[in-house]
This record gives structure tokens, C-alpha cells and sequence, in this order.
């Protein structure tokens, strides 16, 4: 199984786009995007210097703009992508990548969310000065207990021994003079402390954003930043996509349930290495690569050939599926058969394994066509458990 990977802020060098623009209609694509996120993506992906595409406002836009289109290179017709992509995620910002890529909401849509994120964040960064230190190193436990004791939220968990705490400028002097024992500390260089309370303003202001904005069930298993859960329904990834602003990564679980679902290659769109990087750690025997400039792009089609699948919520798009967000056993909750009306947000059942339980929620309203599992069966990640006749449309 082929998984396609989008990367977060931080991942942007100077002058990254500039060999791209030599692929046949990718300025075009790049420029109507631009028109959409009413900045010049063009000049900020190959002439701005690296100060200028750190600010989080220009940082966001330019990097899901550069996998949007660079997906397009790999995938010219979404149907293509259907057929040889079982899973899609993306690293903070990258999940809006992600949520375009398995067609629950558009390129356009995705410019419009990404630039009000990007000026929301921005300007919640501005009310307290905060800002990021990686952790590399270290027993798991001990650095969140230390990190915590500071005051400071464990904002990304990328696995493969590497830890983001996130506060203010105090707390994290306080906690480079205190560190964790056998950790080394590494300063980041973003504008504020994304992934925390500290950036509640910001998801104000995106919520009321995506209360305009339609989606789609998801056509290939998203896998969510908050849980490493596997998320179908197009509302549920539009809610995720606003609460992970100001919820911690958790890349670790992501790259759990790549393992869960036997993924045997990963792709990384551009700016691309870091997710690499850690798959390489993380997920040993996982075929990689990292598509930076196209030159990668013989080796990329190369790879998706070889390890290409569909994911099994890729066909049947009049039909609504209710799918398994992790590996484990399904306890049915209800007693229905088919022919019965599900209500929106009625629980079905969960899935239970050794690290917790998970509920499997109704995302929309529908008739029961059948049963796809029993209850007491071992399931997957993604794995499709009924198929519904849709009595509403996502909203």
C-alpha cells in the first residue's frame, strides 16, 4: 500500500519552487492559486529570502500550494489518484494537502482555509511573544512530564525520538537551563507556539471560515494528526482541520497506523524530506521517497507503480461508508439491520484494542444497506464497515 505524505511549516527553503516552474503548466497552476490566496506564490517559492517565507502568512499558502500542484504532476485526473493511493496525511498545515488529495474539499477551497489560517495564527502569535524547541533524545515520558513542569505543551510528537515543546519565550528558557536528561534542545525557527492554547484566536476564526465551506466523504483513508485515527467523513476532516491549530501533533500515531494498515511505500510531496526522515526511523522495511524537485518525478511515478493500491473507501462515491478509525476488534452498539435509518451522529459501535477505544460515529444521516462486519471481527484502519444509502449531504 502506497501512502502520500504532505509536510508542515518549517519544511520551505528559499528558492524551492524554482526548478518546478520548468514543468509544463505549473506556473499557470501556481499563479491561479495565487490569485486565490491573494499573495504571489510564484515570487515567494523562487526569488524570497528565507525571513520573508518564514512568516507564517506566506509560509502556509507557498507549501500547500507547492504539494497541490505538485500532485498534479504525479496525478493529472483524481480518478488516478483513487486507484493507486490507499492513504493520505500531512504533517500540521499538510493535512490540508492531505484533505484536497483524498477529494473531500477542493484546491480552491484548501487556499482559502490555509490563507486565513496562516494570517489567523499570525496574528495570535503576535499577542504573547512564544515560539517552539525540538527535543531530540530522551525518554518519551520524562521530557513531557519535564516540559509540562515549565508550563510548556508537547505541540508535535514526530516519533523516532523527536519531541516540539511550544510556550512562551520565559518558558522555554526556563526549560532550555532545566532540560530533560540524554536530550539535546534545538530552537526552532517559527514565529509562535502553534499547536497550543495560544493559538485559540486562530480557531475561532477558522471555524467560522469552514461553517461555509462543503465537503465530500473522503475517496482514500485520511489519517488524522490529532490521533492517528483513520477519518472518512468530509465533516469530520473539516472539523480536525480547525481544532489541530491549536491540538498537538501526534506524527508518531500517524506513522503507527501506517503500520497498522501494512503501507509499503511513502511519498513525500514538496518542500519534501522531513516526514521522510522520519520514516525512515520510525517505519523500518517502508520504501521512501522524497519528491523535491522534478528530477524526483521518474523515481516517484516509479514508486506509486510499484506500490500503488486502492484504498477501499476509493469506489462507490454515491454510496456513504462508516469506516474503522484503528486497528482492532468492532463491538457493535446498536441493533439494526438493513432497510433501518441511521440519524446523524449516532454511535454504531467502537473499536477496541490494547491502547484504547475508539467510537464509530455516524458522520451523516442514512439508510442501512448492509452490515460489512460483525461485531466481535478483527478490523483495520479504514477498513469500511457499513454502507449507507445517504439520506443528507454532508454539511
Amino acid at each position: 500500500m502506497l501512502v502520500v505524505v504532505a509536510p508542515g511549516q518549517g519544511s520551505q527553503t528559499p528558492g524551492f519552487l524554482a526548478p518546478w516552474l520548468e514543468v509544463p503548466n505549473f506556473r499557470d497552476r501556481l499563479e491561479w492559486l495565487s490569485l486565490v490566496a491573494g499573495i504571489d506564490l510564484v515570487r515567494h517559492g523562487t526569488e524570497s529570502d528565507a525571513d520573508t517565507i518564514r512568516d507564517t502568512a506566506v509560509a502556509q499558502p507557498l507549501i500547500v500550494s507547492a504539494g497541490l500542484v505538485s500532485l498534479l504532476s504525479l496525478f493529472p485526473h483524481p480518478s488516478e489518484a483513487y486507484a493507486k493511493v490507499g492513504a493520505g496525511s500531512g504533517h500540521s498545515v499538510g493535512e490540508i494537502t492531505a484533505a484536497v488529495g483524498a477529494g473531500v474539499i477542493t484546491a480552491e477551497q484548501a487556499m482559502v482555509l490555509v490563507r486565513e489560517r496562516g494570517k489567523a495564527m499570525a496574528a495570535a502569535s503576535a499577542i504573547t511573544p512564544t515560539g517552539m524547541t525540538a527535543v531530540l533524545g530522551g525518554d518519551r515520558d520524562e521530557v513531557v512530564a519535564k516540559a509540562e513542569s515549565h508550563g510548556l505543551t508537547a505541540a508535535n510528537e514526530n516519533g523516532a525520538g523527536q519531541i516540539v515543546v511550544a510556550g512562551t519565550l520565559e518558558q522555554l528558557a526556563a526549560f532550555a537551563a532545566d532540560p530533560p536528561e540524554k536530550a539535546r534542545l534545538r530552537p526552532l525557527q517559527v514565529a509562535g507556539a502553534f499547536h497550543t492554547h495560544h493559538m485559540g484566536p486562530a480557531v475561532a476564526h477558522m471555524a467560522s471560515i469552514a461553517r461555509n465551506i462543503y465537503v465530500h466523504s473522503a475517496r482514500l483513508s485520511v489519517i488524522s494528526n490529532a490521533d492517528g485515527t483513520v477519518v472518512h467523513s468530509g465533516r469530520e476532516v473539516l472539523t480536525r482541520l480547525v481544532t489541530q491549530v491549536s491540538s498537538p501533533v501526534r506524527w508518531d500515531l500517524c506513522m503507527a497506523t501506517m503500520a497498522d494498515l501494512g503501507v509499503t511505500g511513502l511519498l513525500e510531496l514538496p518542500p519534501a524530506g522531513t516526514l521522510v526522515g522520519l520514516a525512515k526511523r520510525a517505519l523500518p522495511g517502508v520504501e521512501t521517497v522524497s519528491l523535491q524537485t522534478p528530477d524526483d518525478l521518474p523515481a516517484a511515478l516509479d514508486h506509486i507503480e510499484r506500490h500503488g493500491t486502492a484504498s477501499p473507501t476509493s469506489q462507490a462515491p454515491t454510496w456513504r461508508l462508516l469506516v474503522s478509525p484503528a486497528k482492532g476488534t468492532f463491538r457493535r452498539a446498536i441493533d439494526s439491520e438493513a432497510g433501518d435509518v441511521l440519524e446523524r451522529d449516532v454511535v454504531v459501535g467502537s473499536v477496541v484494542n490494547l491502547r484504547d477505544e475508539q467510537p464509530v460515529v455516524a458522520g451523516h444521516a442514512g439508510t442501512v444497506v448492509e452490515w460489512l462486519v460483525e461485531d466481535g471481527d478483527p478490523v483495520s484502519p479504514g477498513q469500511p464497515l457499513v454502507r449507507l444509502h445517504p439520506e443528507a449531504v454532508d454539511a
